[in-house]
């Protein structure tokens, strides 16, 4: 009976060897309720936002001098507008553009920091004391007053509030590459690679980024929720989503001369404002744990 029950250790032992680091990322990450909760309402939110024209009730920017202001009822579940548009409908459209600006900000965020990050760190010498005194010097402003600046200097619409936060959030990832890659291009797998004849490029690209790419998806995830309230906050002072499209920032500046007669007005976009940068938060600190190597 106990040789016969032997031979089932070596399979348990090469099954474990066989389980890879992102299954154990993910078994980690799910083990957190906050993290998962995160997660679902983000998903919750891609999907009405990808489904509205299928979802929502009523057309988010037709009016109705009838139905100005009025309070949540059966027909209107959050109510109406100052123009009696209905703001389920405008709440749930405003999704598609605050996620889309928080997705493209960050992916050119990505797209030029990334690449200036690997640069500067492999490089090294005057080429990372260019680019490190030029990320300094942007990072002294802070983020929003540069976003809201270069979105005033590009012009209002959206295209422009996502280039102007793209930018402003670049020197992020410009630092945070360089750091991640300064600390692992000291290994020794690095240095065997480097010792076979590979080039620069191919050793950055194949051998450090998709090491340093655990601490950039962490970082992007943070910065999609901080891109999601500068875009609020750009299209609120009217350097965003242009009237009369809906937008989460816009809906907050046209409900503020009504925060006494329409409260609801400003419940709605402000609380999907609130779930979605707290899940996003959630879900990156979720994700920083389950992708830490000293996490078990």
């Amino acid at each position: 009976m106990t040789d016969a029950a032997l031979p089932a250790a070596p399979s348990t032992a090469h099954a474990s060897e066989l389980d890879s680091p992102a299954r154990r990322a993910r078994r980690r990450l799910f083990k957190r309720k906050a993290a998962v909760f995160g997660l679902v309402v983000i998903t919750a939110f891609i999907l009405l936002a990808a489904l509205a024209p299928l979802i929502v009730p009523y057309d988010p920017i037709a009016t109705s001098w009838s139905l100005v202001r009025k309070p949540p009822t059966a027909a209107h579940w959050f109510g109406t507008d100052e123009l009696g548009r209905d703001i389920l409908s405008r709440v749930v459209y405003g999704a598609r553009a605050s996620l889309l600006a928080g997705l493209i900000s960050v992916a050119i965020a990505l797209g030029v920091g990334v690449p200036l990050g690997l640069l500067a760190g492999y490089r090294g010498g005057f080429v990372d004391a260019l680019i490190s005194r030029i990320t300094d010097a942007m990072l002294a402003c802070p983020f929003l007053i540069l976003a809201i600046a270069l979105a005033a200097f590009l012009g209002p619409s959206l295209g422009n509030a996502m280039i102007a936060i793209g930018i402003s959030a670049t020197p992020i990832f410009i630092r945070l590459t360089r750091g991640q890659v300064l600390s692992v291009k000291a290994e020794d797998y690095v240095e065997a690679a480097r010792a076979l004849g590979n080039p620069g490029w191919r050793i950055a690209f194949s051998h450090i980024l998709p090491n340093i790419l655990p601490a950039l998806l962490v970082q992007a995830t943070l910065s999609i929720a901080a891109a999601i309230i500068a875009e609020a906050a750009l299209s609120f002072l009217g350097l965003g989503q242009q009237p009369p499209a809906p937008s989460w920032g816009s809906m907050l500046n046209a409900a503020q001369r009504f925060l006494t007669q329409a409260p609801w007005m400003a419940i709605w976009p402000g609380l999907a404002i609130f779930l979605v940068v707290l899940s996003l938060n959630l879900l990156g600190d979720g994700l920083r744990d389950a992708l830490d190597p000293r996490q078990r």
